[in-house]
């Protein structure tokens, strides 16, 4: 690679790769990335302000080109200047940004490799929705197109033995949920998921309670076991991470 690598780290988050147009950073679980109500709560958005102010001071900016749940971890790209933002979202919009993901599921697929093209939609739009976010396939919904391949089936020692299978995923398209989506879809929601997974109401008490150990015994991660794994544009720009600890660890704990 022509980009340097910086050394500089943040305590929420790690630096794979730094020029003097971008920085690409491996966002950890559950730190949001923009702000979403005024109660101070750290974002990626106010650390990258933090760690990049001499680049704002000098008329450089802040630009988040791929942007993750706040449970979902893994590679962001970030464009400092308003031309490399503006490259990056053309890429994007033409779909030459190659995204691949990894996701922990409940349950042993009965294929290897499977393409989901499904319309996604808001679900309040076409019917009732308790969680105003909850997306659902419908065919007046948006485009949406996910490759899914099993990496690795396991069972775990949980109250019920169950198996779960380690699975990538290639969004072509790029839905709001969509990966959760597609895999809730074929009856293998993500392990974690507290909207499309064994209930939504668990979602709902999560917001109302926290995290709790009766939601902890349904749900058995306290965030969705996604992790965006690679983003490429082209060859010499071109990010990986690997599976994060907490989802490493959780597969490997009480294997049977």
């Amino acid at each position: 690679m022509n980009a340097r690598t910086s050394t500089r780290e943040r305590r929420d988050f790690k630096i794979i790769d730094e020029t003097d147009e971008y920085i690409v950073v491996d966002k950890p679980p559950l730190l949001l990335v923009h702000p979403s109500k005024p109660d101070g709560a750290a974002t990626l958005w106010a650390e990258l302000r933090h760690l990049l102010a001499f680049e704002i001071a000098a008329g450089g900016q802040i630009s988040i080109v791929n942007r993750l749940d706040r449970e979902t971890s893994g590679v962001v790209l970030v464009a400092k200047t308003t031309a490399v933002a503006r490259e990056f979202g053309l890429c994007m919009h033409a779909r030459r940004v190659t995204k691949e993901y990894h996701a922990i599921i409940w349950g042993w697929p009965d294929w290897e490799s499977k393409v989901v093209d499904a319309p996604i939609v808001r679900q309040g739009k076409v019917d009732r929705s308790k969680i105003y976010l909850k997306q659902t396939i419908h065919s007046h919904g948006a485009k949406a197109v996910t490759e899914f391949e099993v990496l690795r089936r396991f069972r775990k020692h949980t109250a019920n033995g169950e198996s779960f299978s380690l699975v990538k995923a290639h969004p072509s398209t790029g839905r709001t949920h969509q990966i959760r989506v597609h895999l809730a879809s074929l009856g293998h929601p993500i392990v974690g998921d507290k909207i499309y997974g064994p209930d939504e109401n668990l979602y709902l008490r999560f917001i109302k309670t926290g995290w709790t150990d009766e939601l902890a015994s349904k749900l058995l991660l306290e965030r969705h076991a996604l992790h965006a794994s690679r983003l490429r544009i082209d060859e010499q720009r071109d990010w990986s991470s690997a599976l994060p600890k907490d989802l490493s660890d959780w597969m490997e704990r009480g294997k049977l």
